[in-house]
């Protein structure tokens, strides 16, 4: 390989781009969170020094019925198969999202350990069995590759359990990255976002995401750029003009080798009254957020999952279509404020 370095075509550099960082604020960000839905609370713990950490969507005592949708091509994930409508158990007492690739998988096992411990999960007789669904996404590359998530965090992480939800880079979104597609690009920083919208039915529907995404981000209603990989010397690079752009490409700035080491994990959860078929809806139709911020989104080189959970606090004559669209805007708005929440800090 010389040292001759190539030009970077002019269509792959954005257009109009510019990240204002003065320009964020706070009270930008979209309003709510998933524990203003009846019935959730969550809990993060995380090292700050390795770059890692977990989140925990706790239940309350009875737990909540459960959906999961995994659309990307290289997921990390736990009891997403017990989440199919077809299959015998209806609720959920937690859903785990880990750093730490399928290491972090290890985190739910804590989480299992604690709410034993408080008497839940199904009884079988000789004693209860806690179910806990989890998802995980790589951020190895990120820290340290030789720390991550265990038993240990995901216990701590329910021990923090309560309403107050931190966004940006706290708990699975501790490592988070996006702008990963190009290689040798350098990823913009990611985190944790969390946003609810309450139905003029009372319903509230809420969504928790870990935004660790192989794409670029993307402010949903003006098509303005949030997030995306940049060179060395700090000129941004848009994966949408490498992807559909005509110019001659540089080396370097192929796409890669398809290799898990991303994904975006997040959960959607309503205090409406839901069957484990609609729950499963909702998490499908919450994938549609991640694709109205998250460009590319669903990759050979993401594990893009959603769960959904029905509290069913709230017994009221909610419209599944008016569910399944607040439960993609609210999962939209959780993505924006992962970012925003960062570029605030």
């Amino acid at each position: 390989m010389g040292s001759k370095k190539t030009a970077l075509p002019q269509s792959l550099i954005p257009i109009h781009f510019e990240i204002d960082k003065g320009g964020f604020h706070m009270n930008q960000l979209f309003e709510g969170s998933i524990t203003k839905v009846h019935g959730i609370r969550v809990g993060q713990a995380q090292n700050d020094a390795a770059k890692t950490g977990v989140t925990v969507v706790l239940c309350s005592h009875d737990g909540a019925v459960m959906g999961a949708d995994v659309r990307g091509a290289a997921p990390g994930t736990r009891e997403t198969d017990l989440c199919k409508p077809e299959n015998t158990v209806e609720r959920v007492n937690a859903v785990v999202l880990s750093g730490g690739s399928a290491y972090g998988l290890d985190s739910a096992t804590g989480v299992m350990r604690f709410l034993e411990e408080h008497g839940a999960g199904v009884d079988m007789g000789v004693c209860k069995v806690p179910i806990v669904p989890a998802a995980v996404l790589f951020d190895l590359k990120v820290g340290d590759a030789h720390v991550r998530p265990d038993a240990d965090m995901g216990y701590k992480a329910c021990e923090q359990a309560g309403k107050e939800v931190r966004q940006g880079a706290f708990g699975a979104g501790t490592g988070a990255t996006v702008g990963k597609l190009i290689p040798g690009t350098v990823p913009a920083p990611s985190g944790v976002g969390t946003a609810s919208i309450t139905l003029g039915c009372g319903v509230t529907v809420g969504a928790i995401v870990a935004v660790n995404a192989c794409g670029d981000v993307y402010e949903a209603n003006t098509g303005k750029v949030l997030a995306c990989g940049h060179l060395a010397d700090g000129k941004p690079v848009l994966c949408e003009n490498l992807l559909y752009g005509s110019a001659p490409i540089p080396e370097m700035l192929k796409i890669g080798t398809p290799s898990g080491q991303n994904t975006t994990i997040g959960v959607v959860a309503t205090d409406a009254v839901l069957t484990k078929a609609q729950a499963l809806r909702m998490a499908t139709c919450a994938h549609d957020g991640y694709a109205r911020t998250i460009r590319p989104v669903h990759t050979q080189m993401d594990g893009d999952t959603v769960f959904a959970l029905g509290t069913g606090r709230i017994d009221a004559d909610v419209n599944p279509v008016q569910l399944c669209a607040a439960a993609a805007e609210v999962m939209a708005r959780a993505v924006q404020n992962a970012i925003w929440a960062v570029q605030n800090a």
